[in-house]
């Protein structure tokens, strides 16, 4: 880990050992459309618009190019327990577009997603900013931990 006075985790440079052996159910099937953002009920619709505007800093990033679904899954899981851990409030997830996949498409965009709805400790996500990576990157606001 490393990176903006935060974390960091490229997990291409390292194999799933043991560090990433917490396993959590997260539906494959969970429903969620696919809109660019999405925010928890109960929360204020400012919360989006902030977190696509950098209201808060990003602490942490994890890249998941090159991994296939179930690594994938394994890594987003443990990278948001070790930013609650760390009490990391915003993250980056880097799942791609598509380009080096089969038919061209963005195979983890949907299914990160997917995952994001599915996990407490999340209050919101945006699709990133064009200069932060756009449609493969999604930006992930944490709940506050204490």
């Amino acid at each position: 880990f490393q990176a903006e006075d935060g974390i960091r985790d490229q997990p291409r440079s390292r194999g799933l050992g043991d560090v990433y052996k917490r396993q959590e159910y997260i539906s494959p099937e969970y429903d969620f459309d696919e809109n660019t953002s999405y925010l928890r009920s109960g929360h204020s619709p400012d919360i989006v618009k902030k977190l696509k505007k950098g209201f808060w800093a990003v602490q942490g990033t994890i890249d998941l190019h090159g991994l296939v679904s179930e690594e994938a899954k394994e890594y987003v899981v443990n990278f948001i327990h070790d930013c609650k851990r760390k009490k990391v409030r915003c993250i980056r997830i880097i799942h791609g577009k598509g380009y080096g996949s089969v038919n061209k498409e963005p195979v983890l965009k949907k299914k990160v997603r997917n995952w994001l709805c599915q996990k407490d400790e999340v209050i919101a996500f945006a699709e990133a900013p064009k200069h932060d990576g756009g449609s493969g990157v999604v930006l992930v606001l944490l709940k506050e931990y204490n």
